[in-house]
């Protein structure tokens, strides 16, 4: 890699490091990679016009040609949680809303064509989502300000060969820095299931790495028809070893198994459509996974988790070719609710609800080199609501020995984005 392409890289790592956070669109995975995706809907595993690569599907990196692309996302999630009980006679009744409603993520992707048939590059890019901060907190959870603030940034080399002049296959590893903060249920501390209580809450952010895969096949078939896959296993973290007393494993958070397929059509010489399925596997990741109400001890293989559900996610896409200035797309991506509602109490701390969300974006060519992407992100409110986990739990005051029966809880989001991002072909 030359000289010139490792200076945005760097700077994009240093960019990234303090403010790639809050995503909370599909699960706690970003709707889209790249903001011609993210106009789109997040549907890109059949198109080459990016150097999102390591993100989307590797093996378009023999296919995208020598350019950079760099972003800046304007991100804005409204979080609240509610809790109601008829027969608590309103004093157990709250309305909490999390802070910190605007955040700012970067985006990178480097992309060059090595000879006719090999490319490569790197793209760098984030999930994260599971961000709440709530103050005052829950006084059924603990005291002071309550949350959580999950962030990963992944740095993704790739290397695509064309298997002949209409097929390719691609592979990116990698490289996963993570990271995580807890405050505010103390109570939990107090928990007989509590078997490291010192490592539940208030430790501050904690970090954790790890390395996995992505694989890539891009084919096409026809003038009009690209196909595409890309498949990445679960990746392994290392265990947060601060908060090895909440979360299940003692600390372990792996990132799951996901893959998508989908297909790009090219209707006319300025109108194509693009349809992605994706498949993100939360229900094998404990800690993510196993059920709020569990009973065994906290961090242990079995102990409570978020009980998210694994879930499909389609993302449609459309793009009008309206000059030969400037292309305009739109898109809409529905995803599976990972939260049922069995599962609101621990989901507080994260309300990754969301399931529908409407794009709209655009490329404004400057001159034959440079290019000018904006995306924008609209995702109406989402909510799921359930009997409380602590419905009849003990209290330890003899006024009210125990809670009320009839304790119901409703957790909801609503969010929107706004981005852009500078193309530079060379």
């Amino acid at each position: 890699m030359n000289k010139f392409a490792l200076r945005p890289l760097v700077a994009a790592l240093v960019l990234s490091a303090p403010v790639m956070s809050a995503f909370a669109t599909d699960g706690y995975f970003s709707h889209g990679y790249g903001m011609k995706a993210k106009g789109m809907g997040g549907a890109a595993v059949a198109s080459t016009d990016n150097a999102f690569a390591g993100a989307n599907n590797p093996a378009t990196s023999a296919w995208a040609g020598n350019r950079i692309e760099a972003g800046l996302d304007w991100f804005s999630p409204v979080r609240s949680a509610s809790r109601s009980s008829v027969m608590g006679g309103g004093q157990l009744d709250s309305e909490l809303q999390s802070g910190k409603e605007s955040f700012f993520i970067p985006e990178f992707g480097y992309n060059k064509a090595h000879s006719d048939t090999v490319g490569y590059g790197v793209t760098v890019y984030g999930n994260g989502g599971m961000n709440t901060s709530y103050n005052p907190g829950d006084t059924f959870f603990g005291s002071g300000t309550m949350g959580v603030d999950l962030t990963q940034l992944i740095v993704a080399p790739t290397i695509a060969m064309k298997l002949d002049s209409n097929h390719s296959v691609g592979v990116s590893p990698l490289f996963v820095i993570q990271k995580i903060s807890i405050q505010g249920i103390q109570n939990f501390q107090q928990d007989p299931r509590a078997t490291n209580p010192g490592a539940m809450t208030n430790k501050g952010h904690d970090t954790s790495t790890g390395a996995g895969v992505r694989l890539g096949y891009l084919g096409k078939l026809s003038n009009q028809l690209n196909i595409g896959a890309s498949y990445s296993p679960k990746t392994k973290m290392s265990k947060f070893s601060d908060y090895a007393g909440m979360f299940a494993g003692e600390g372990g958070f792996d990132i799951p198994e996901n893959y998508v397929v989908g297909l790009s059509f090219k209707a006319t010489d300025s109108f194509s459509l693009a349809l992605d399925y994706q498949k993100i596997n939360y229900g094998d990741v404990p800690s993510i996974a196993n059920t709020g109400a569990s009973m065994n001890p906290f961090g242990s293989a079995n102990g409570a988790g978020f009980g998210w559900k694994s879930i499909g996610v389609v993302k449609l896409g459309a793009e009008w070719k309206y000059s030969p200035a400037l292309t305009l797309r739109a898109g809409y991506n529905h995803s599976d609710n990972p939260i049922d509602s069995t599962q609101v109490t621990f989901n507080r701390l994260a309300p990754g609800v969301m399931t529908k969300h409407y794009t709209l974006g655009g490329t404004y060519t400057l001159t034959p080199t440079t290019e000018v992407t904006m995306a924008y992100m609209y995702a109406p409110t989402s909510s799921v609501s359930g009997n409380s986990l602590f419905n009849g739990a003990p209290t330890g005051n003899p006024q009210m020995p125990n809670l009320p029966t009839d304790i119901k809880e409703t957790i909801r989001m609503k969010q929107q984005s706004l981005g852009i991002q500078f193309g530079w072909k060379f």
